[in-house]
C-alpha cells in the first residue's frame, strides 16, 4: 500500500515541513500545489512560456498537481485551457515537466472534463453531460461570459469513448514527464455530475441509486489506472460541494459506495477538498480510506499564521494541498519555515485577463523588503481560497 511518513496525523506546526513519501516518490516536504485553473494555455490547450515559469518557480513544493487538463476536446472548460490529447499538447507539457524536474520539483497532471460546464463558442461542440440539465449559471467564453447550454445526454457510446479518453490522456501525460495524474471528480464538473442527484437524471445503468450513480467515475478511475499504473493515480473528490450548481442528497452514502468501489485499487491518493476537522464527513472518510489522503483545507485569508493552523488541524491528512498560498508565494515552504509574512493574491488578474501579471510576478521573500505582507492584508476573496 502506499504510504507517506510514519507519523500521518499532522499534529506538530513543523510535521508539514518534514520529507515524506508518496508510493514510489521521496518528497521534500507534505506540502502539495493544489490544481488551479489560471487560463494562460494557448488557444488549442498547449502550455505556454508563463507556464514553464510559473510552475518551476513552485519547484519547491512537495508535490505539485498541475491544473485541471482537458482529455478531449469537448471536455474543455473555459478559453485558454491546458489540454492532453494531441502530440503538441505532449510536447507543451514536457517543456513544463523538464523545467520543474531541473528545479528540483515533482508534478501530477490533474485530467478535467467539464462535462456541462463547457459552452459552444468556447468549444465549437454542444457540450456532453450524464442529463440534459444546464449550468444555472452563466460561463465565461472567447465572447465574454454567456448563458449556459443545454448539453446532451451522454449516450452509452459517449461514455465509453470518454472513459477511454481519459485513459489515453493519461498515457500522454506520463510521455509528457508527469509523475501521474489526478482523476478531477470534483467541483461540478463531469464525473461529480454523475455523481449528483440534481445533474443525473438517467434511469439507466449509470443513474438513480448511488451504486449506479459512481460507476462512471469508478469506471474512468479504473481505466486510467489501468492505462498507466495504480501508484501514478489520485482522485479528487468535493463531498457536499455546490459548486457549479451540484447538488448531494446523500452525502455520506454516496461517497462510501464510492471509496468502497476504489479501495481495492491501491491508489496514489485521495484528494479531499474541504478537509476541514470539523467536518464529519470528512472524518468518516478518513476513518475508512485506506491509503493516502490529501487534505485540502478551507482558508479564510492568507497569512503565515492562518496557513500553518489550516495544515496543523487537517486532522489524519497525510499530506495538504494548497492552492492560493502557493499561487501568491512561490517561494511558499521556505516562507512557512521561517515564519515570513506572506503575499496577498490578487484576484484581479486570477482567471480570464492572461499575462504575467499575477501569475509570474508574486515576489520571492528575497526580492520583497518594504512590500506589504498578508499577514497586513487579507486577500479579498477569502470564500475561494484554495
Amino acid at each position: 500500500m502506499t504510504q507517506t511518513t510514519d507519523s500521518t496525523d499532522l499534529t506538530d506546526p513543523t510535521d508539514f515541513l518534514a520529507p515524506a513519501r508518496l508510493g514510489r516518490l521521496a518528497l521534500p516536504n507534505h506540502l502539495v500545489m493544489a490544481p488551479l485553473t489560471r487560463n494562460r494555455a494557448e488557444a488549442d490547450g498547449t502550455p505556454t512560456d508563463l507556464m514553464v515559469t510559473h510552475y518551476s518557480q513552485r519547484a519547491s513544493a512537495g508535490l505539485i498537481i498541475a491544473e485541471g487538463t482537458t482529455p478531449n476536446p469537448v471536455g474543455q472548460t473555459y478559453p485558454d485551457i491546458t489540454a492532453i490529447h494531441t502530440d503538441r499538447h505532449v510536447s507543451g507539457w514536457r517543456r513544463v515537466t523538464d523545467a520543474v524536474r531541473a528545479a528540483g520539483g515533482r508534478m501530477f497532471l490533474q485530467l478535467q472534463h467539464g462535462g456541462r460546464v463547457s459552452h459552444p463558442a468556447t468549444t465549437g461542440r454542444t457540450p456532453l453531460a450524464p442529463s440534459p440539465v444546464p449550468l444555472p449559471e452563466t460561463i465565461f467564453t472567447p465572447q465574454g461570459h454567456r448563458r449556459a447550454a443545454v448539453p446532451r445526454e451522454m449516450t452509452a457510446d459517449d461514455i465509453r469513448a470518454t472513459i477511454a479518453d481519459f485513459a489515453a490522456a493519461a498515457r500522454r501525460a506520463v510521455d509528457a514527464g508527469f509523475e501521474g495524474v489526478e482523476v478531477h471528480s470534483a467541483n461540478g464538473m463531469l464525473l461529480h455530475q454523475f455523481l449528483a442527484d440534481n445533474t443525473n437524471r438517467r434511469t439507466d445503468a449509470y443513474g438513480g441509486p448511488a451504486a449506479r450513480r459512481v460507476r462512471f467515475a469508478a469506471e474512468v478511475t479504473e481505466a486510467v489506472a489501468d492505462a498507466i499504473g495504480a501508484d501514478r493515480v489520485g482522485i479528487r473528490i468535493s463531498p457536499a460541494s455546490t459548486v457549479n450548481g451540484v447538488l448531494e442528497e446523500d452525502t455520506d452514502g454516496l461517497y462510501a459506495t464510492l471509496l468502497d468501489r476504489l479501495k481495492g485499487l491501491d491508489l496514489a491518493y485521495l484528494h479531499l477538498v474541504r478537509s476541514g476537522p470539523a467536518t464529519g464527513w470528512y472524518r468518516r472518510i478518513r476513518a475508512d480510506w485506506p491509503g493516502v489522503l490529501i487534505g485540502n483545507p478551507d482558508l479564510t485569508g492568507l497569512s503565515t499564521q492562518g496557513v500553518t493552523r489550516a495544515a496543523r488541524e487537517t486532522a489524519g491528512a497525510d499530506l495538504v494541498a494548497l492552492g492560493r498560498p502557493f499561487l501568491a508565494n512561490p517561494d511558499l515552504v521556505t516562507r512557512l519555515r521561517l515564519g515570513a509574512p506572506l503575499n496577498p493574491v490578487r484576484d484581479r488578474y486570477f482567471m480570464y485577463v492572461g499575462g504575467a501579471a499575477g501569475y509570474n510576478d508574486y515576489p520571492a521573500l528575497a526580492d520583497q523588503a518594504g512590500l506589504p505582507s498578508s499577514d497586513s492584508m487579507v486577500a479579498s476573496d477569502g470564500s475561494r481560497v484554495a
